[in-house]
């Protein structure tokens, strides 16, 4: 199954990143925990350079080049912001800069053990650094500074200069929320009225804020600490919950990645949620679960599932205890939120019964029948607007997802497909198809939704190692939407959203809006079952392996590989200086080109330059696109930016300094249209039955109104009009402002 979805989505460092870059101060318990198993690792290294070596596009050298890479891309991920340990400790890990390769082939696990014990260790003496730090008030008198480029700063030379280091960042943290809690206050104090976001939440605000009496300093600087120990203490405890096996796979993911980024290991859970991710759905309650602590808390029901028709368990709930049907009920306190997750999935049709631990301190048991649960975010949606007498629709399409499992199940292309035909029996004139924030998923559904706007012809091209390319057509004569088509895109527009952009653009079916260039990712992965290769073996579940076999190309015979898709207009986004891209990633494959396939330009379209033109003109003299333009290279100045004062005084002054500078785009945020949006027909009766539904759409609406980069795609959809269709005057000045969707 070819697969293409976005970049890092189940990156190693990714795997770390929310456990040690956070506010990369974090710390270990010593406890016992259980060991690795050696003989599993040892397999599962084997298996790893078996099946990449012979499965990958072009598989690097294992050599010592490739373990320098591995060396360097591994100790990052340990310790990202370089708090844990010490630079005799790297000194000591150096040793084995060049012999990982070596240690791959023999299956060594040397390195690994030095570095895991060692970790353990740094964590485990680190736990006591904040707990002290935040014992005593700050003194921010005191002029010093921190510099948080943790790329180019070195390691601590010592255990105390380390502590140093801690006390900095705490006390960056601490300043930057003591700053923001007096500001509020006097704010308070002059009348200035908190901006809004949230009605219930600003309510709760309000309430709190308007009758508490002014805190001194001192009272609010002891906020701040108590805040602060109390984020540390619950990073602590969820990473106590790693066993050796989690960062085991962070070190096979370090030897994987090196091969390409997209080639990436599942540990088995990673495989169950990255299928969920795909296909969009899952047998169980339809519940999101977080910890808190030693607790499992709902955090929110999913709109359809059992757990929400059902109207009994409810967001805040503890989960005290499960019991599979009439079987005794398990206790899950103190237990890792993977496995109380496991307990509470099951086969569709089969009964979980929850002791819960309800808001208001009552304990109750809740019955639930699982079932299948759709996860609606995942999925296709569309609107319809009117603008200038004429209505068109918009599709948001988040993935291009797909159940390998089941071909009956719903897809993308099938979804699209009854979206265009909705949009078209309600009367729209043009279509925008909106792929901002695509990552990827499946090709199949790539082919089947190009299908929908031509006639028939190739859409991608794929080349595997060796061999031949292979041209993907669309073999159905039948034409869905013959009618103007926009395509929008941004640079995190990743895979097989680079491949429908591309294909609409060749063909110039439709004009592709949005940043310079998509994300640039031109490459196939396939994702394999390691335990097919030990079978019968009792090792256990080994994972899976997603490593990339194909690359694919335009039709016009050009890799997306690097370069993306540039967009036929280009519109200024707030973060378009800043390096996100494939491109920018050392180790991405190289862009290359194959021959074109024979197709024929879509020429239905008369006005198609004349759009293009036209809009080029409307971003060029638009005063919102300019100043979000101007923001875009102040944002990108302010990430070069790394050392920050810990005097209150000089920080306060400079954050007041930058709050000053902000004002100046705070018009794009409060930007509005004048434009409705509104469900179709269909969807306006599921909404009188579903209030989430409701509500979600609502706020889907709401943020449509307020976004420039909308209302100029249907600007330009007005332009592609045939002469025929009557229209009211038409206002080209693009309103005030909007929050930029990134």
């Amino acid at each position: 199954m070819n697969l293409l979805f976005k970049y890092m989505k189940r990156n190693y460092k990714l795997i770390l990143l929310v456990l040690l870059v956070s506010l990369s101060l974090l710390a270990f318990q010593s406890v016992l925990k259980p060991k690795g198993d050696p003989e599993k690792d040892k397999m599962l290294l084997e298996l790893l350079t078996f099946v990449i070596e012979r499965g990958h596009y072009d598989p690097a050298l294992i050599d010592d080049n490739f373990s320098k890479g591995v060396y360097h891309d591994y100790i990052e991920a340990l310790d990202p912001s370089k708090r844990f340990f010490i630079q005799s400790d790297i000194d000591e890990f150096a040793a084995y800069e060049m012999q990982i390769d070596d240690q791959i082939k023999n299956k060594d696990l040397t390195f690994f053990n030095l570095t895991y014990d060692r970790l353990m260790k740094r964590l485990d003496e680190s736990k006591d650094f904040y707990k002290e730090i935040l014992d005593k008030p700050f003194d921010y008198n005191v002029k010093e500074e921190f510099n948080t480029d943790y790329e180019k700063l070195p390691y601590a030379k010592s255990k105390s200069e380390l502590k140093e280091k801690w006390r900095k960042q705490i006390k960056l943290s601490t300043l930057s929320s003591l700053v923001d809690k007096i500001k509020m206050q006097e704010d308070k104090k002059n009348g200035v009225v908190p901006e809004k976001k949230d009605k219930a939440e600003n309510k709760k605000s309000d309430e709190v804020t308007d009758s508490s009496p002014p805190k001194s300093f001192e009272q609010l600087e002891k906020e701040t600490r108590e805040s602060s120990l109390k984020s540390l203490n619950e990073y602590f405890d969820f990473i106590e919950d790693l066993d050796q096996n989690d960062w085991f796979s962070v070190f096979v993911n370090a030897i994987a990645t090196r091969f390409d980024p997209h080639t990436n290991y599942f540990p088995p859970d990673e495989k169950e949620r990255f299928d969920v991710s795909m296909s969009g759905k899952l047998e169980g309650i339809g519940a999101r679960l977080q910890k808190k602590n030693d607790y499992t808390e709902v955090t929110e029901l999913i709109s359809g599932g059992p757990a929400w028709r059902g109207k009994e368990l409810e967001s805040g709930d503890v989960i005290m205890k499960v019991a599979q049907g009439n079987a005794e009920a398990v206790e899950v306190v103190g237990m890792h939120l993977d496995d109380v997750v496991k307990k509470i999935k099951g086969p569709k049709g089969t009964e979980v019964r929850l002791t819960v631990k309800k808001v208001d301190g009552t304990i109750k048991i809740i019955s639930i029948i699982r079932d299948i649960v759709e996860i609606e975010e995942t999925y296709a949606k569309s609107s319809v607007v009117e603008k200038n007498g004429v209505k068109y629709g918009i599709i948001y399409l988040p993935k291009f997802y797909i159940d390998f499992e089941n071909n009956d199940s719903r897809d993308a292309g099938k979804d699209v497909a009854i979206e265009v035909e909705r949009l078209k029996n309600d009367g729209v004139q043009g279509i925008i198809m909106d792929l901002r924030d695509n990552g990827g998923g499946s090709l199949k559904t790539v082919v089947d939704i190009v299908g929908l706007f031509i006639e028939d012809g190739p859409v991608v091209q794929i080349k595997s190692a060796g061999k031949s390319r292979e041209v993907l057509y669309d073999k159905d004569k039948k034409i869905q939407w013959d009618g103007p088509l926009v395509v929008m895109q941004n640079s995190f527009s990743a895979s097989a959203s680079e491949i429908f952009a591309a294909a609409i653009q060749d063909y110039r079916r439709g004009i592709v809006i949005g940043s310079k260039q998509s994300y640039g990712k031109g490459t196939v992965q396939n994702v394999i079952d390691l335990n097919q290769f030990v079978r019968g073996s009792n090792v256990g579940d080994l994972g899976a392996l997603k490593t990339t076999t194909q690359k694919f190309y335009r039709i016009t015979g050009g890799s997306t590989q690097l370069e993306g898709v540039s967009s036929d207009v280009t519109i200024p986004d707030r973060y378009a200086y800043l390096k996100m891209g494939e491109r920018d990633i050392e180790n991405a494959m190289p862009w290359d080109k194959i021959d074109p396939a024979q197709f024929k330009f879509w020429d239905k379209q008369s006005n198609f330059d004349a759009a293009i033109d036209n809009s080029k003109n409307r971003i060029s003299n638009n005063e919102k696109f300019k100043l979000i333009d101007e923001n875009a290279k102040w944002i990108d100045q302010r990430n070069k930016e790394s050392v920050y004062s810990l005097n209150f005084n000089q920080f306060k002054a400079e954050q007041l300094s930058i709050e000053e500078k902000a004002k100046k785009y705070k018009s794009i945020a409060d930007y509005k249209n004048t434009l409705e949006f509104k469900s179709l027909p269909i969807e306006e009766e599921e909404m009188k039955k579903d209030s989430s539904l409701k509500e979600k759409r609502e706020r889907w609406h709401e943020s449509l109104s307020k976004d420039i980069y909308v209302e100029e795609a249907l600007n330009v959809l007005d332009d592609l009009q045939p002469k025929g269709i009557i229209k009211k005057p038409v206002d080209n000045k693009i309103k005030k402002d909007k929050v930029v969707k990134s």
